[in-house]
């Protein structure tokens, strides 16, 4: 029977034998709490499993719920007067081939749980004592949701939260003085030409037509609908935020919408004598696809959606899909490493090296590729800036209250300066971040935080995990800085980010070239943040951190126009942010130094998604989530929750089961990884030194690179 792994499983497992019940109840306890009324107190959570607990209710969205329920009482132990008829209905529903995956995965949850906290209470005797805390508090009477609460449970769940508790202003304050950094040294050669030195990066997600789209009634070729149909039916691969819905009309496109920002931005720069006016800045475009049968069409679909709209006369585009990269590869990076460097293994490069895949591929690609474009495209350039396609630049805005423009803030001797950060390490701020604010908000001010602090700490999930008050706290710590006084002044002093986002930041390349940055191909979340892990401390003599920039602020319009690509994909993107816990929490045991290294840098809000105890956190956030979609009444939110549910199970048990492995499961990947963006940085390095000396060979790759970015080059225009 399930209940039974509750009480014998630790016993199985190396080094817990005599001590199960030790660990096992105060756990028990505490989920009780959240989820049953114990000494009259309501549930910490808002929801009593036990209502939600109905057996004899056999339809879909009923069944979903018993489940969800089922999980919670069995967690909550013995004690709960349900505990062995949920265990019962939890296993008859392993034998039923319709339930077997969705109970497979709350049974297995069970086990992982337990386990995953009897081992970091052995492992940290302050953590055990937590524990034993928190059971003896929640279970007075009159206990109740509150600070108290928050303290208690979040030290074991979220303990970064409860860092952010208390007076705002003074844990904002705190921050900024973790981040600051006093410059020892400017950059002596920064940028001063914006428009010929940056390459202007994003990314194209494609997904399929909405499910109520007509693919036969859409403008595009024959050929194109055709493959559709049969793509469409394929099984999704990748979750995105809010990906483009082929189909979407030109003006909800982010594929035109950010482009078109960006066109009007220079027109302004221009027409304000920072661009020459013959000049066209260069937009490198990588297109990543949710289904690999997209792969046959999307380059001909964005082809037929760019030549059927308004030109963009002051950019050259470029679109680098999958096929694409590998032509990269096999034409110049892979002959050029069996020239220069004697390797003729190809498979650590072309791990890393692409487009498709999660977030982290692409977002490293982008990085890359400004490298690449440095050394065999256009030597002048210096550095890159990635933006996100539902963002634009408010250029009247900007001018007003930074007395900037957008370019202009490219041109400062701090990007790439050098510096001391506040616990002493030598940095180099080779990478720089600005920030974002809401369309909506933008009439209050551009320095209009993107992120509200939050009224109030609600029940459901937020009882064990509540990212918005952290992320609200380091917005405003970090992103909405400014340098206009003498503790940071912006000459001696400024402050470098960790929390930064994918759209608004900055590379040099030559301190691309050097560090060798990159996210991890299976990081699906949160790929810009993860992007720095790998250097924080990886030399002795200085590492690479982001410049923060005041005043480098775009106006974010995903709301006001990709409406329907955001509701489509608010499902994935929750799961997305479980994922994210897990592979964040795992990726930081598998770098080359102490997880609380890292998380001394990272905290609080990167941080927070690096979790003694992911499994918990997961599963407890997705139990406690569905509880409040079943708690209504409503049909289509019980209904949403089953997907959710199903959804779920399917993405994250295989995730699960493939980091319960080995105690380091990500440390092969790690290294692997490196090893190919090691060989792909030596492989320019060797390139760059050959076409120096006029060498054929570096001659001859260059005259390749040109054909294949000039294939890659858009035409657009009606």
């Amino acid at each position: 029977m399930i209940w039974v792994v509750l009480t014998v499983m630790e016993d199985k497992t190396p080094g817990l034998r005599g001590k199960s019940k030790l660990m096992k109840n105060p756990l028990e306890t505490i989920i009780r709490c959240m989820v049953d009324s114990v000494n009259g107190n309501r549930p910490l959570s808002g929801f009593a499993a036990a209502d939600q607990f109905r057996p004899e209710e056999k339809g879909d969205e009923e069944v979903g719920q018993n489940l969800n329920a089922a999980f919670l009482i069995v967690l909550s132990g013995s004690q709960h007067s349900l505990f062995e008829q949920a265990g019962e209905y939890l296993d008859t529903l392993k034998g039923d081939t319709k339930w077997v995956e969705i109970a497979t995965f709350y049974s297995e949850g069970v086990r992982r749980i337990t386990r995953e906290i009897s081992e970091a209470c052995l492992a940290d005797k302050a953590y055990q004592d937590a524990f034993d805390e928190a059971a003896q508090w929640s279970t007075r009477s009159g206990t109740s949701w509150g600070d108290d609460a928050r303290e208690k449970v979040w030290q074991l769940f979220f303990p970064e939260g409860v860092t952010c508790l208390g007076d705002y202003e003074k844990r904002i304050d705190a921050l900024r003085k973790k981040r600051r950094v006093r410059i020892t040294k400017l950059n002596q050669k920064p940028v001063n030409e914006p428009a010929r030195q940056i390459l202007f990066m994003s990314n194209l997600l494609i997904t399929v037509p909405d499910d109520g789209e007509d693919i036969d009634s859409l403008p595009y070729g024959a050929h194109i609908l055709r493959d559709l149909k049969n793509i469409a039916q394929e099984k999704q691969k990748y979750w995105f935020d809010h990906p483009i819905q082929i189909g979407v009309k030109n003006k909800q496109n982010e594929a035109i919408y950010g482009l078109r920002g960006l066109n009007n931005a220079i027109a302004f720069e221009k027409a304000r004598g920072v661009v020459r006016p013959d000049d066209k800045i260069t937009c490198l475009l990588s297109v990543s696809v949710t289904h690999d049968g997209l792969h046959r069409v999307v380059k001909d679909y964005l082809g037929e959606v760019y030549a059927g709209t308004d030109p963009f006369p002051h950019l050259d585009i470029h679109l680098f899909s999958e096929i694409d990269t590998k032509r990269i590869l096999d034409h110049i990076i892979l002959p050029g490493a069996e020239k220069y460097l004697g390797i003729s293994d190809n498979e650590p490069i072309r791990r890393v090296f692409g487009v498709d895949g999660e977030y982290g591929r692409h977002y490293s690609f982008l990085k890359a590729i400004s490298a690449f474009w440095q050394v065999l495209v256009d030597p002048v350039v210096k550095g890159s800036f990635k933006l996100d396609l539902d963002q634009v630049f408010d250029e009247e805005a900007l001018v007003a209250e930074t007395g900037q423009s957008a370019l202009e803030h490219f041109v400062t001797p701090l990007w790439g300066a050098e510096g001391t950060e506040t616990e002493g390490g030598a940095v180099e701020l080779g990478m720089m971040a600005g920030a974002l604010v809401n369309e909506r908000d933008i009439g209050h001010g551009l320095f209009t935080p993107d992120v509200p602090i939050p009224e109030s700490v609600p029940e459901g999930e937020a009882v064990i995990f509540y990212s918005p008050l952290i992320m609200a706290l380091s917005t405003r710590a970090e992103m909405m800085t400014r340098y206009d006084n003498d503790i940071l002044d912006g000459v001696e002093t400024c402050i470098q980010r960790i929390h930064v986002t994918g759209g608004t930041c900055a590379a040099l390349i030559d301190s691309i070239r050097s560090h060798r940055p990159f996210t991890p191909t299976f990081i699906g979340r949160a790929e810009d943040q993860a992007y720095i892990l790998c250097c924080l401390f990886k030399n002795p003599d200085k590492n690479l951190r982001y410049l923060h920039k005041p005043g480098l602020i775009m106006r974010h319009d995903k709301e006001a126009f990709a409406g329907q690509a955001i509701e489509g994909a608010k499902l994935g993107k929750y799961i997305g942010d479980l994922v994210r816990t897990l592979y964040f929490s795992y990726y930081a045991r598998a770098l080359p130094w102490s997880v609380k290294q890292t998380k001394r840098i990272i905290d609080p809000f990167t941080g927070c998604f690096v979790s003694k105890v992911p499994f918990t956190v997961v599963y407890l956030r997705l139990a406690l989530k569905l509880a409040g979609f079943f708690a209504t009444y409503d049909p289509a939110r019980k209904e949403e929750g089953l997907k959710l549910l199903a959804l779920s199970a399917s993405r994250l048990e295989g995730l699960i089961r493939d980091l319960s492995n080995t105690p380091d499961p990500l440390s092969v990947r790690y290294r692997e990884e490196k090893e190919g963006w090691d060989m792909f940085y030596d492989v320019l390095d060797s390139i760059e030194e050959g076409l120096a000396k006029g060498d054929d060979f570096a001659m001859e790759l260059k005259r390749k690179t040109r054909e294949l970015v000039s294939d890659c080059l858009v035409q657009v225009g009606r």
